[in-house]
């Protein structure tokens, strides 16, 4: 962040209240695609700052005004956020919006497999995500403010038509799997399911745990939660079951047993307890679904490469796995 820029920034939060007269300084997290993250320090406060990247972006993407609105509704929900401090649309600060949370000083588990933990913590670990996002599942969402938050109808339909809409709009090849994913979904959607609210990108790397208890203090990076069904948002939790290790955030093909893991079927368990079991041929389409959408949106982060918007600096190899997630989804539906 340029030094002009902190200026302005600084000269906003001490109009906000927010800090004193200590110096501001700006550091870069790492970690997402997508919207571009700080860590603020000015003496003893610390603040974790969200933005919109700049350039152009496709439609509806980067909402990060959904992300303040949502992260404020699940204050005080056994669902765990930061806190949600303050938001701004002034472009003149820093060039786009933005919005501030507390930062939570945790730890952050990237490898699925996580490595460094015993077996005993790992199982604990993977049985508090699934505690989570069941308890996510279950918030009423109109008690919590959020039941005008997203169409409560034809979720899976809608977002079909949107990924498959980016996809047609994109200046690069789309891969054939994708479209075959694309021609097969709309003609084989399950029946539906009581509208909840989702996250869109729950996975292991966007929970923040505690520093020494597997304990999830807080989930971040809401960008693509809405209303819809939650079946889907399970199961994209639930790719990583199927993604080979050695390609992308799975854990396929590694020995789960010895690791402490549990399988896909026991996970499964834990989540629909107390719920309608799923049918295997839709659980099929809701994985296959999920790799579609995880490769249309992996497929954006290369258009966003090539035009030189990319967040991350490792842009071009994530957006070259858009294929090979087709192709999981294309084997899982058997088309």
């Amino acid at each position: 962040m340029e030094q002009a820029t902190q200026v302005r920034l600084r000269a906003w939060l001490s109009a906000q209240g927010l800090i004193g007269n200590a110096e501001l300084r700006v550091k870069p997290l790492t970690g997402g695609q997508s919207n571009p993250t700080f860590l603020l320090t000015a003496g003893a406060h610390e603040f974790v700052l969200r933005k919109k990247p700049d350039g152009l972006l496709m439609k509806s993407a980067h909402a990060i005004d959904r992300e303040y609105r949502v992260i404020s509704a699940l204050k005080d929900t056994p669902v765990p956020v930061p806190d949600a401090l303050a938001w701004c649309d002034d472009e003149r600060i820093i060039g786009t919006p933005f919005y501030l949370m507390s930062y939570l000083n945790g730890r952050v588990f990237v490898d699925q497999s996580l490595p460094g933990t015993g077996s005993a913590e790992r199982a604990a670990i993977y049985r508090e995500m699934n505690r989570v996002i069941s308890e996510l599942h279950r918030l009423d969402i109109d008690a919590i403010g959020l039941g005008d938050y997203g169409k409560r109808e034809d979720y899976l339909s809608r977002q079909i038509s949107r990924w498959s809409s980016q996809l047609s709009a994109a200046t690069l090849t789309v891969p054939e799997s994708a479209l075959r994913l694309m021609a097969w979904l709309p003609a084989n959607l399950p029946p539906p399911q009581p509208a909840a609210l989702i996250h869109g990108d729950f996975r292991l790397d966007n929970l923040i745990f505690h520093q020494s208890e597997p304990r999830v203090i807080g989930v971040l990076d809401w960008e693509l939660s809405t209303v819809g069904d939650p079946i889907a948002d399970f199961a994209y939790h639930c790719m990583s079951w199927h993604i080979p290790h050695t390609l992308w955030r799975g854990i396929a093909g590694l020995d789960l047993h010895s690791l402490g893991i549990p399988e896909e079927a026991a996970y499964q368990q834990q989540y629909f307890t107390g719920r309608n079991a799923i049918d295997p041929a839709d659980w099929r389409f809701y994985l296959a679904f999920n790799l579609f959408r995880m490769s249309a949106i992996l497929f954006g982060i290369a258009e966003r490469a090539q035009q030189g918007n990319a967040n991350a600096a490792d842009a071009v190899q994530t957006g070259a796995k858009a294929k090979p997630l087709a192709d999981l989804g294309c084997a899982i539906a058997g088309i």
